[in-house]
């Protein structure tokens, strides 16, 4: 698997001199299978500059878009990804049970007319909502890709990938409680993942002021993966007043953290335009 960020932010795109080292789109990551098969998360602002890259290839789209819920920031990309508009491509979607509508929102609502130019129902790519991740699991060329529920407002979907002895799990909008029950399944989840990437929004000073709002402080998310006996974790989600100095700060203290307990834990913070390999 080859993972590729191209939009890591959370709440609100925000480009500018401050966030350029960690990026400023909103969540999308393009998994790459082994097979060549592409697989691509959420539709935040980060799909825009990956649908420009797929034009100025000249190559067809054929892809699978797994969306994890529908709240803005993970899908005000989608009007903006130029393969929509081409006949030639093929989007497989599945995931969150509301993605098409979300997906649709976009283009067609009952606000009122003229906040977009262009209706669903005119695009020239071949849109189809499969539905096997809420029922199941997702076999994609041999790669199993499977899901569990998260805790955020109006729900979501996280998703695990497993392609021979390698294990990606992706974990955003995602509130952990070591109190709550769902904790000891999320540990399940992560069980000796090669991978975890993980909300981690705020810093633990923050999370008691944002308590119901589905995201994690990086403590919580380092819990996890050290309980999940991880073996790389990658910060994610990063809020939008962080700075790239503010996100390095918290690379730094989060790797002492993981020291401290004596364990080799890889930790880094999410960089849009960065790859992962496994």
């Amino acid at each position: 698997m080859r993972i590729k960020f191209w939009g890591t932010r959370g709440s609100t795109p925000v480009p500018g001199k401050d966030t350029i080292i960690y990026g400023g789109n909103t969540t999308c990551l393009e998994v790459d299978l082994n097979s060549g098969r592409k697989v691509i998360i959420d539709a935040g602002t980060g799909i825009r500059p990956l649908g420009s890259e797929f034009v100025s290839r000249r190559e067809d789209v054929d892809i699978h878009l797994l969306v994890t819920h529908i709240h803005w920031d993970h899908i005000f990309g989608f009007p903006f990804f130029l393969p929509i508009y081409r006949s030639s491509t093929r989007i497989l979607v599945d995931g969150y049970d509301l993605s098409m509508k979300g997906l649709r929102y976009s283009f067609d609502n009952k606000m009122g007319d003229g906040l977009w130019p262009i209706r669903f129902e005119e695009l020239k790519a071949d849109i189809q909502f499969i539905d096997k991740l809420t029922h199941g699991c997702l076999e994609i060329d041999g790669t199993i890709i499977d899901s569990i529920r998260l805790r955020h407002p109006q729900g979501g979907l996280g998703f695990r990938f497993r392609e021979g002895d390698k294990t990606l799990v992706f974990l955003t909008d995602n509130e952990l409680d070591v109190k709550d029950k769902s904790f000891s399944d999320y540990i399940a989840f992560c069980q000796e993942a090669d991978i975890l990437i993980h909300d981690s929004q705020y810093i633990p000073e923050e999370i008691s002021r944002h308590r119901g709002w589905g995201h994690s402080d990086y403590q919580s998310a380092i819990d996890l993966a050290l309980k999940a006996h991880v073996k790389k974790m990658v910060l994610f989600h990063h809020a939008p007043e962080r700075k790239d100095s503010d996100v390095v700060k918290i690379t730094i203290l989060c790797q002492d953290l993981a020291k401290k307990k004596d364990s080799n834990l890889e930790i880094e913070s999410a960089k849009e335009d960065s790859v992962l390999v496994l």
